[in-house]
């Protein structure tokens, strides 16, 4: 697809501007809007609803009056549902993609990927809604057989970030919908126009009015609150910073709700000396600097046993000052801009206390004057003890090198955060690899792999990088409740 001012402007004019609640979309109460900005440019997109805490609970109300229709629905009719969404959202990869691009930011390549890739939790939930099992069988005293069985957990309330738009909606919606829940969605206010875009394809799929509602807001404290407070709610899936997260587990706590809460990440990448280092750089690239690094699975972190460290350095150097940057829907762009100046100045202020400790900058170090919000891909060297950068999530393209001498030091360095999410890490040692599948405490880990998500995967960490997981034979289970009966012996 060739992109004009003038495609973007037809599919600007596509995208729903209105909250949907009950299968309507709707002005806000009060008629209020926000703008939706290009980081690339800084120029208007749209404008689109701004939701009060009322309208969150007129979506909590909708979605609660549909929650027994939809929990009655035949599995295999909300299978052909999410399957008819997949499709479509496979037919709109353009649309999505750019949308996504112009919006957040990210190359129109990586949209394409995040549009497939999302796609697939539609079609993997779609197969798991006419799998949900239970148990029967006698109990091992003989006295009664135990019959377990599942059922949707209720309403839902689901927030996603704005680093991937798509991909992090049908993550949760997938599941929720496969399992008989119906849902409220709060997209982030940066990137809320993919979310109105597929949540119209998903009213085309013949998703049933107040099954999936969608409230965008730029008071999300306000509406987050409203409606994690009323008791017809019964579960929460958030996706953003721990701090965040932190809060809305405090709030859920007072109406026991059932949680997933996937949180931030402080990824280590470690290097060891027997690794292939063509292949760690070229995992490298994909850890670090897929979407502008931008992402709770980025590599932050990269410890590099001292005897490969130069050369490490230097090829993983060569091949950063080698990516394109400029607006994503230009040819040849790897690295697009950061979401906005907050982003800008948080990787700038990092880099400068790394080199203020005695790090090297090999390339980068700076912001790129505007327009638009760019910070150069950056690799640094030299990085000591007590660096913010090893303490700190980046969500930007700068890459922090560290050295360590023995496995039991890279191991030590790696686990030494509040968080885990993922690892990564690098060596053609088998033995070494299973060891350190047992002693780095991170929910996944890429060996020798830049890139670990898959819909067929449970995604999630433990530590304060969150709770419960997605995707997976596990994901389903987060949207259902366990119920036994005892049925005596007669």
């Amino acid at each position: 697809m060739t992109i004009t001012a003038t495609t973007e402007d037809r599919l600007l004019a596509d995208v729903p501007s209105g909250l949907l609640v009950n299968g309507v979309w709707r002005p806000a109460t009060g008629g209020e809007t926000f703008t939706v900005i290009d980081p690339a440019t800084g120029a208007s997109l749209a404008e689109v609803a701004d939701g009060t805490p009322a309208d969150g609970i007129a979506a909590l109300d909708a979605a609660d009056d549909a929650a027994a229709g939809w929990a009655a629905t035949p599995p295999r009719k909300r299978a052909e549902i999410l399957r008819r969404a997949f499709d479509l959202t496979i037919e709109h990869t353009d649309d999505l993609a750019l949308l996504m691009t112009m919006e957040m930011g990210k190359p129109l390549a990586e949209a394409r990927g995040e549009v497939t890739y999302g796609a697939e939790f539609l079609r993997w939930f779609s197969e798991e809604a006419v799998r949900i099992s239970g148990r029967y069988g006698l109990n091992p005293e003989g006295t009664g057989t135990t019959i377990v069985s599942h059922r949707p957990v209720g309403p839902c309330f689901l927030i996603t970030p704005w680093n991937f738009p798509l991909a992090m909606l049908t993550r949760k919606i997938g599941p929720a919908l496969a399992a008989g829940c119906t849902v409220v969605v709060k997209p982030a206010e940066l990137t809320p126009l993919t979310s109105l875009y597929f949540a119209g394809l998903l009213l085309e799929a013949g998703v049933p009015a107040g099954v999936v509602n969608v409230v965008t807001t730029t008071d999300a404290s306000g509406v987050s609150s409203a409606i994690m407070a009323d008791p017809r709610l019964r579960k929460v899936s958030f996706t953003g910073s721990t701090a965040v997260g932190k809060i809305l587990l405090k709030q859920a706590a007072d109406n026991v709700l059932r949680t997933s809460m996937e949180l931030g990440g402080n990824a280590p990448f470690v290097v060891f000396d027997d690794a292939d280092i063509d292949k760690a750089v070229d995992g490298a690239m994909l850890a670090k600097f897929r979407n502008i690094g931008e992402a709770c699975t980025a590599a932050n972190r990269f410890f590099v046993q001292k005897g490969v460290a130069d050369e490490f350095a230097a090829k993983l150097t060569a091949r950063v000052e080698a990516l394109g940057i400029g607006r994503g829907t230009d040819d040849g762009v790897s690295i697009g801009p950061l979401i906005n100046e907050a982003a800008v100045s948080k990787s700038a202020d990092l880099v400068a206390d790394a080199t203020s400790r005695g790090a090297s900058v090999l390339t980068g170090g700076s912001a790129i004057d505007g327009p638009g919000t760019f910070f150069a891909p950056t690799v640094l060297s030299g990085i000591v003890p007590g660096t913010r950068l090893l303490r700190e999530e980046i969500f930007g393209p700068v890459a922090a090198i560290a050295t360590f001498d023995t496995e039991e030091d890279g191991v030590r360095l790696a686990n030494d955060t509040e968080f885990g999410l993922i690892a990564y890490a690098y060596t053609t040692d088998l033995a070494r690899g299973h060891r350190l599948m047992a002693s780095l405490r991170a929910g996944m880990l890429g060996l020798n792999a830049g890139v670990v998500s898959n819909a067929s995967a449970p995604f999630g960490g433990v530590k304060s990088s969150g709770l419960g997981r997605e995707g997976g034979l596990e994901g389903i289970h987060e949207y259902l409740d366990t119920t036994y009966t005892m049925l005596p012996a007669s």
